[in-house]
């Protein structure tokens, strides 16, 4: 699936998909918040999500990356009232790094299962061995192949993606591998993410699962910190590992980013809905766990 298109209301939503994956990975999310009335946009990045028949030498640099999610945000904000920003892994570092330049374009972010540090559980200990082979010949050959728990904690899905990639190069949740120069352009992203994420003003919702198998909790308390927005609401999750758009809590994921998105749209009153899982970190709180850290 290369694009979904969901015309709705007057606000729309942009959802960027992980790395190397597909807009599938969003549908639920995507549904959920045209259901609501917005206009949803999932496409599909070339050199940074995944086609059949893509190669090693299909990927760009990160700066085309960002480049493309920026002219689709704009292309949006002719249109529509407002436009919303949602990324899931890399995709939400995506978000921050377009965020960090058109702030004040966006009307909010919702952050999920954001990728800063690769030091999930299921990460493989020769991991650190990578860079090694990014200014070689060897980037163009080695492949990091997806693995059990594909970033999946219900088991039942979890079955099924295993059974795609098994004989397929790619499944709902993205390709079956990841290329070294994929990563490797990955890491220059958040490298200047993380630099820079006080230049990030917009109202933002993170959410993360304790059980992220591939970055934990760390990059989410990382955003939380030092973000530049002075409204953030982080949430936690109990029942998923990374794919959170996905897993078990794929419903909860939608739920809290309709309420964020209708807040800040005037859909609802401002912190109707916030109580129960979400944290929110103020301004004052947010200095305290800088200190903290």
């Amino acid at each position: 699936m290369k694009k979904i298109e969901l015309p709705g209301g007057e606000h729309a939503v942009l959802l960027i998909h992980g790395l190397q994956g597909v807009p599938t990975e969003m549908l639920t999310l995507a549904r959920r918040l045209n259901k609501a009335g917005y206009t949803v946009c999932v496409p599909h990045f070339k050199g940074y999500g995944y086609m059949e028949g893509d190669t090693p030498y299909s990927v760009t640099s990160w700066r085309d990356w960002r480049g493309q999610v920026m002219l689709e945000l704009r292309k949006l904000k002719q249109q529509y009232k407002t436009v919303s920003v949602s990324g899931l892994c890399i995709g939400a570092v995506l978000a921050l790094s377009v965020a960090e330049e058109a702030s004040a374009e966006i009307s909010g972010l919702s952050l999920l299962a954001t990728t800063l540090f690769y030091d999930g559980w299921s990460i493989p200990w020769y991991r650190f061995m990578l860079p090694l082979g990014y200014f070689t010949p060897f980037r163009y050959l080695y492949v990091y192949k997806e693995r059990e728990p594909f970033g999946l904690k219900n088991q039942q899905l979890r079955r099924w993606v295993a059974r795609e990639m098994s004989h397929k190069a790619s499944s709902i949740a993205g390709a079956s591998n990841l290329t070294l120069p994929a990563i490797h352009e990955a890491e220059l992203l958040i490298k200047v993410v993380k630099r820079n994420l006080h230049k990030v003003t917009a109202p933002t919702l993170i959410i993360h699962a304790v059980e992220d198998d591939v970055s934990s909790p760390r990059s989410a308390d990382f955003v939380a910190t030092r973000i530049g927005s002075a409204k953030i609401h982080k949430i936690m999750l109990h029942d998923s590992y990374h794919m959170i758009t996905m897993d078990n809590e794929r419903e909860l994921v939608a739920d809290e980013t309709i309420k964020f998105f209708d807040d800040l749209a005037g859909k609802r009153k401002p912190g109707l809905g916030t109580d129960g899982p979400p944290v929110v970190v103020s301004s004052a709180s947010r200095l305290s766990l800088v200190h903290a850290a």
